[in-house]
């Protein structure tokens, strides 16, 4: 049985950790209602280039409407949250990595830094790409194929869920590479295994691209393709930072 002693230091070091969380939790917290505080004055003007590829699409005389009374007013401070959140997103991944890196080994963070930097730039990466390339391109086919006689006219709060869904969607695809060295890393699949099994990472990109792109071929294609690509930066990846029979340094 543990001393009354030894449950004493467990509770003061759990109390310490609960306490040390919240801070790193406040601090998160504050730089993100800072940031909106300072986009707020900005939302309509944010919401206007969101919508700029659905809108430069539209035929002509068509526009975005807003079928809820307080829609005008609240979906562009929801996209300023959302905007917010982007732009803070380095400062709450340094408040997770100063809380968790005390406990991880050396060899541990040698390999945690690159990841989690390169998670938040591929994760920047894939909204970019789907704002700049995907969206115009799924906009145009849908602005195409729309029937004769049905005026295209989407809602504001209807494109803006669309629009983060895709980032969101964009953003995890293009984690690939991240993926695959965290799990060569905790030895789900080797090295040789994952240059074996190319023809499977592409059929299942194709995959989830049709799954998650709009209906059409140009959008799945352009997702599809990058995430073969990234597939094999991640093979690369794991050649170079998990290279075989490099010593397991365990000290702290």
């Amino acid at each position: 049985m543990a001393t009354p002693e030894l449950e004493s230091d467990l509770q003061q070091g759990l109390f310490s950790h609960l306490l040390e969380l919240r801070s790193r939790l406040v601090r998160a917290s504050v730089t993100v209602l800072l940031v909106l505080l300072a986009l707020v004055p900005m939302a309509n003007r944010l919401y206007t280039e969101l919508a700029a590829p659905l809108v430069a699409r539209l035929p002509q005389g068509a526009h975005l409407i807003a079928t809820e009374v307080a829609s005008p007013f609240v979906t562009p401070l929801k996209l300023a949250f959302y905007v917010a959140l982007f732009i803070a997103m380095p400062m709450i991944l340094y408040q997770l990595w100063a809380f968790v890196s005390p406990g991880l080994y050396k060899h541990e963070k040698r390999l945690a830094r690159p990841l989690l930097a390169a998670a938040l730039v591929l994760f920047y990466m894939g909204c970019a790409f789907a704002y700049f390339l995907v969206l115009p391109a799924a906009f145009r086919f849908l602005a195409a194929v729309t029937p004769e006689g049905v005026e295209m006219m989407t809602d504001i709060t209807h494109y803006l869920d669309f629009v983060m869904l895709m980032f969101f969607a964009f953003g995890l695809c293009f984690e690939v590479p991240v993926a695959v060295v965290i799990l060569a890393a905790i030895g789900a699949v080797s090295l040789e295994k994952l240059r074996s099994s190319r023809r499977y990472a592409i059929v299942g990109a194709f995959a989830i691209a049709a799954f998650i792109t709009p209906p059409d071929i140009t959008s799945m294609i352009m997702l599809a393709v990058p995430m073969c690509l990234l597939y094999e930066l991640g093979v690369l990846a794991v050649a170079w930072l998990l290279k075989p029979g490099a010593d397991a340094d365990k000290a702290r």
